[in-house]
């Protein structure tokens, strides 16, 4: 018998440790959560983001040849280990990508430019059809309910009438502001493919330099956590520029099957969005859905049909085969960090939440292999 307690004893001490563990994980991730919005908070009270951003419309062409750099700096040293020299792999890598942009520029411009244009001169139309659709719900559904919503139907009739005048007034302005800005900032974006060259070719330098400066205790520790946090960042761009693209061409064949009028446009729509984990799928699809509807409701389904066949292409081919496990972060964690940062900085904020946090996550994982946090806590 006290063998038989002792047994059910040990169990069930095994078991408060197991849960006491679990408890701990929870706690120590609920933690980190807390820290990052305390960060968040005093960055923002004490305008800090404010001063970055000034600090990079200054330093915008650097700050282009840095990340042009970093992105391509993979490949150059690919082409390096097969005893080409550095400078030719970087004048190829530069030369080809340059190349691909412009190709895409001069294919893809002309047809998206005249797809914007049919799509703000039929906007009318499909604010007609809108109108006559919510309508025809609203009247049957007071028919059957014996109720008067007369009010209601004003009021969604007053948003779709705001909502047109908005895309009319705005869409053509927006578009023509954001050329000119193009067309200005081409001196910039020139400067900083030229300064992303000298820093692609010295990339591996400018890396050392900056670290040299550190004190000589920090150095291997820092050279391996901005090995770590390099390799996350940068399999997740690569991976998300690839699935962009990927859901772009497919979404626009789907869409333009389905009869949507300006199918690039919805697509790119689509696409851009799609960077937002979980949620932005569903923002990107309600554009293309009820205007679809307008059109008919044939073509309505069809778009539909086409965002879920995209998204299980995404989500069973895309993300498996591209992404895999590159982020390694929970969904609760995605979605918590995708809450945080929409609530301090909005809809860019849930763009850059995930790699943001899996940065967190590295540099977390870090300090506790070398300190040891987790298990002086659990008392190991």
């Amino acid at each position: 018998m006290f063998k038989k307690d002792k047994k059910l004893d040990i169990e069930n001490l095994n078991e408060v440790i197991l849960i006491s563990k679990k408890i701990l994980k929870v706690g120590f991730t609920m933690a980190i959560i807390a820290l990052i919005v305390l960060i968040l908070y005093l960055l923002r009270t004490l305008k800090i983001f404010v001063i970055i951003k000034e600090l990079l419309i200054v330093i915008s062409p650097v700050f282009i040849g840095l990340v042009l750099a970093w992105l391509l700096d993979p490949i150059v040293t690919f082409l390096q280990k097969k005893k080409m020299p550095r400078l030719l792999a970087c004048i190829l890598v530069y030369l080809v990508f340059i190349g691909l942009i412009v190709t895409l520029f001069i294919v893809m411009m002309p047809s998206f430019i005249n797809q914007i244009k049919d799509f703000v001169n039929t906007i009318p139309a499909i604010l007609t059809e809108l109108k006559s659709f919510v309508a025809n719900i609203v009247n049957s559904f007071s028919s059957n309910n014996n109720l008067n919503l007369t009010y209601i139907k004003q009021q969604i009739f007053a948003t779709i009438n705001s909502l047109g005048n908005s895309l009319t007034n705005n869409l053509p302005n927006t578009l023509v502001s954001t050329a000119m800005g193009i067309v200005s900032g081409g001196m910039f974006v020139i400067l900083g493919l030229m300064v992303g060259f000298y820093m692609l070719y010295d990339f591996d330098k400018v890396n050392d330099t900056i670290i040299n400066t550190l004190p000589k205790s920090w150095r291997e520790n820092v050279r391996e956590l901005s090995i770590r946090i390099n390799h996350s960042l940068r399999e997740y761009v690569i991976g998300v520029l690839l699935i962009m693209s990927l859901v772009f061409i497919t979404q626009s064949i789907g869409l333009s099957i389905a009869g949507l009028k300006s199918p690039l446009v919805f697509a790119l729509f689509c696409a851009i969005t799609d960077i937002i984990p979980y949620f932005g799928p569903y923002i990107g699809a309600i554009p293309a859905v009820i205007v679809g509807f307008t059109i008919s409701p044939w073509v309505g389904i069809g778009c539909i049909i086409s965002i879920v066949v995209v998204q299980l292409l995404e989500n069973n081919f895309y993300q498996p085969l591209i992404m895999g496990h590159t982020m390694k972060l929970h969904p609760v964690t995605i979605m918590a960090g995708l809450l945080i940062f929409q609530h301090f900085f909005g809809i860019l904020g849930m763009i850059v939440a995930t790699p943001v946090i899996a940065c967190f996550k590295v540099i977390f994982t870090f300090i506790d292999e070398k300190q040891e946090v987790m298990k002086k806590i659990k008392g190991e």
